[in-house]
């Protein structure tokens, strides 16, 4: 059986005892044994490396597929199995007295979190998570980073008292670079998270802050798919009359460099025009040689925007310390 019939035939299985599972310690049993360190499909992603080059990109882009309907397949089932575990075992009087209870709600930085991941979703991005304390190789030297960038110095960023130097991380983009390391293209994540900078300068910067980064890689992937997304994603979450624009810039990790302008309704409440919103570009060929890619087969864009900003935005908020506070008063409003 060659390695695409039985991705397919371990992600038929996978799904099908998946939807099967009647509780949830039976659905978390049913994916370790798929998903886990040594379960079936994570066996058939370790073998992507004993194929011929020809293979790989099909096996590659096969075995995303089948991951992702595997993940979407645990995700609905969980949900369904933890309804289901919440209902009362016996049906409740609701014409008995009582007190009425104040249900509590999500903060807002999760909400528009989930509003962000949603709409990438849609367009089929996966979810990728790393640590928060990095190292210098995957925070910097892998995304083409000079020794002597201001960002590597102690007075921008956190670095930890501890042997080989680590660090809060200062972007998500050390994501991207640990997901290509394990994985071959096509790739197509987004990475949401906490990342940290000594940034408290005014009201609109917090030395924490969340950021969500992207990224695309495939054969022939262009500037004009990495606008036609971003387009659709912002005007999902900001509205249909939401206008962008694109200027030159420098970011050592991609070239050709750009960053994102927005206008619409809300950016002109504020009394201005435009609201640079996001940083993006093309990787740098640099970048997909350290992981291993070649660069004059695969290309692709990434991306990156503050949570927070988006928040403020949705929300007419002027102070991003509001978002820590934890003030009850403002946390209602929402």
């Amino acid at each position: 059986m060659s390695l695409l019939e039985q991705i397919e035939s371990v992600k038929q299985a996978a799904v099908t005892e998946l939807q099967s599972a009647e509780e949830l310690p039976a659905l978390e049993r049913t994916k370790g044994a798929f998903l886990g360190a040594g379960g079936r499909f994570t066996a058939l992603m370790k073998e992507m490396g004993s194929i011929s080059k020809e293979e790989r990109p099909a096996a590659g882009k096969a075995m995303n597929a089948a991951k992702l309907e595997i993940e979407s397949a645990l995700v609905q089932r969980r949900e369904t199995l933890e309804l289901k575990a919440a209902l009362p075992a016996e049906p409740a009087d609701f014409t008995l007295p009582g007190r009425r209870r104040r249900v509590g709600r999500l903060h807002p930085l999760s909400q528009v979190t989930d509003d962000i991941v949603r709409a990438f979703r849609r367009l089929g991005f996966a979810v990728a998570d790393g640590p928060e304390i990095e190292d210098e190789y995957h925070c910097f030297d892998a995304l083409n980073t000079p020794a002597d960038h201001p960002a590597r110095d102690a007075q921008d960023t956190f670095f930890v008292d501890a042997a080989g130097r680590p660090l809060l991380r200062t972007h998500t983009s050390s994501v991207q670079i640990r997901v290509m390391e394990k994985m071959p293209p096509p790739i197509r994540i987004i990475v949401p998270g906490r990342v940290y900078r000594r940034d408290n300068a005014d009201a609109t910067h917090n030395p924490t802050f969340h950021q969500i980064e992207g990224l695309y890689v495939d054969r022939n992937v262009t500037v004009g798919d990495l606008k036609g997304t971003v387009e659709a994603v912002f005007r999902d979450l900001l509205g249909s009359d939401v206008r962008l624009r694109f200027r030159p810039h420098y970011f050592s990790y991609t070239e050709p460099s750009l960053e994102i302008d927005f206008t619409n309704a809300l950016v002109k409440k504020l009394g201005k025009d435009w609201l640079e919103i996001a940083g993006c570009g093309m990787v740098h060929p640099k970048v997909f040689e350290t992981v291993g890619y070649d660069p004059e087969v695969w290309s692709g864009w990434a991306f990156g925007f503050g949570i927070e900003r988006i928040a403020m935005l949705r929300y007419g908020i002027t102070d991003i310390r509001l978002f820590y506070e934890n003030d009850v008063r403002f946390l209602r409003q929402f």
